[in-house]
């Protein structure tokens, strides 16, 4: 049976997921787990505790005490000595080597009409575990978190979603990116296309289908994760 303390992380988990407008899927993947993982958790209690790296991980992105999620005290960790278990104090800033602050650039990449680029000063930074970025093969100074706008990219994207954007060059492969075009900003699926030509696509069916040549779409990144309201 679930303790108090069991109920009462999974309780503020949701409530910290709903402030910030990040689902638990999208919280899932930045501890390296499958998406269902912290659905699981919260709403069948399985895992009846979160893992002390998972906990870590999650109450530092949310800037709150591990003891919010079910841990000890912030400012301590637990030991043990001689079969005892004991309360050892931590140094301030002990984990920040764990973490990459990615700057929240205020430029919207528009998943509708379009949106012209706008001046790239960071607006506030998104917290990260460092595992987990190398985990996936992403390296922090080339990474962008960006707000979209519109619906064209429904229901994979909505309006007010943030992503990451990995600006590392590479060759162009299918999926999500930003890109450039005509001067305006956009979140678009990417696909190669004949000739030459790159498939420039809107997950919502109710916008057409583009084909362009590929020296006319300029690769500003492509989207590796997001977050949004649930």
């Amino acid at each position: 049976m679930d303790s108090e303390s069991d109920a009462g992380a999974r309780m503020r988990l949701m409530a910290l997921s709903a402030g910030r407008g990040v689902s638990l899927a999208a919280l899932s993947a930045l501890i390296g787990r499958n998406t269902t993982y912290l659905q699981q958790f919260v709403r069948k209690g399985s895992p009846r505790k979160l893992e002390e790296n998972d906990r870590r991980t999650l109450a530092e992105f949310f800037g709150v005490p591990e003891s919010d999620l079910g841990g000890a005290a912030r400012g301590a960790v637990v030991t043990v000595k001689q079969g005892r278990a004991s309360l050892a104090a931590v140094p301030p800033r002990a984990m920040t080597a764990e973490w990459a602050d990615i700057p929240r650039l205020p430029l919207g990449a528009s998943a509708g009409p379009g949106a012209l680029p706008a001046e790239e000063i960071p607006s506030g930074r998104l917290r990260f575990s460092n595992r987990w970025l190398k985990g996936q093969g992403l390296e922090p100074a080339m990474l962008s978190v960006i707000e979209v706008e519109g619906d064209s990219m429904e229901p994979t994207l909505r309006d007010g979603d943030e992503i990451l954007v990995d600006r590392t060059q590479r060759p162009l492969r299918a999926g999500i990116h930003v890109i450039r075009l005509d001067d305006v900003l956009l979140v678009k699926r990417l696909e190669p296309g004949p000739g030459g030509t790159v498939r420039v696509i809107s997950d919502n069916t109710a916008y057409p289908r583009l084909e362009r040549p590929i020296q006319e779409v300029e690769l500003v990144g492509r989207v590796v994760w997001k977050g949004g309201r649930l």
